[in-house]
């Protein structure tokens, strides 16, 4: 069993369709997998949130929504603006720790970045990775403001001591230009390692089918895909 928390540098680099990758990719290796998204802002009652695409997209059968908030805010200001109590990163680390207990693998994602506010004391999705002794995927953008909002991300994962999973671009635009292409060099330069993954602009609006399929590509070894970094890289 294992627990993989999956956060980002930003709102909106794709932390959710690299979430339904990772589901997919378990499922298809016939291992029972779980989402858990803690706190899901900026999305009324009724509407699709980030786990309805999950599920859209990967097939996966257990998630969970734990908190939702119309307001799009960090998670402790939306929950103050609502006039409600916050999130409790105690109870969901409780509940994370019991569906790791009977799934191969759960897959939490966060909101925003690594340090957005989950309650007034400050707890994080950091705080909750270091309670579940989880390992942290990172999901970055791919243009200007990239390596910094990286590199900061990564400084305070070490700062509290937590092991990132890798980086993943999270959305790779059809056309990259030379600052999406300088981005990938220095990406892995400041993580030591090759990139974990890359996955297509627009993954999110595909069928289940050709997700599949471009998970498995986009996604690499260490995540259970084919992701080749050294031949991505050679073909920029």
């Amino acid at each position: 069993m294992s627990v993989l928390v999956v956060t980002g540098t930003d709102a909106g680099v794709g932390k959710t369709v690299v979430t339904a990758a990772l589901a997919t990719l378990a499922l298809g290796r016939g291992s029972s997998v779980a989402v858990v998204k803690p706190a899901q802002t900026g999305v009324a009652p009724g509407e699709a949130g980030d786990v309805d695409q999950v599920i859209r997209l990967s097939g996966v059968t257990t998630t969970f929504e734990v908190r939702r908030f119309a307001e799009g805010l960090p998670p402790a200001a939306a929950a103050r603006v609502a006039g409600v109590p916050p999130v409790s990163l105690a109870e969901v680390a409780r509940f994370v720790a019991e569906l790791a207990e009977s799934n191969r693998l759960v897959v939490v994602e966060g909101t925003g970045g690594l340090l957005e506010r989950f309650d007034e004391d400050g707890g994080t999705i950091g705080d909750l990775a270091r309670s579940l002794g989880a390992q942290v995927l990172v999901v970055v953008g791919a243009g200007r403001g990239t390596v910094n909002h990286t590199a900061l991300t990564l400084e305070a994962l070490a700062n509290r001591g937590l092991e990132p999973a890798g980086i993943v671009i999270g959305r790779w635009p059809r056309e990259p230009g030379v600052v999406e292409r300088s981005c990938v060099c220095d990406l892995e330069m400041l993580a030591a390692r090759p990139l974990a993954g890359v996955m297509p602009e627009g993954a999110v609006g595909l069928g289940r089918d050709a997700f599949a399929e471009v998970a498995h590509q986009g996604l690499g070894a260490v995540l259970g895909g084919a992701f080749d970094a050294a031949r991505f890289k050679a073909a920029l």
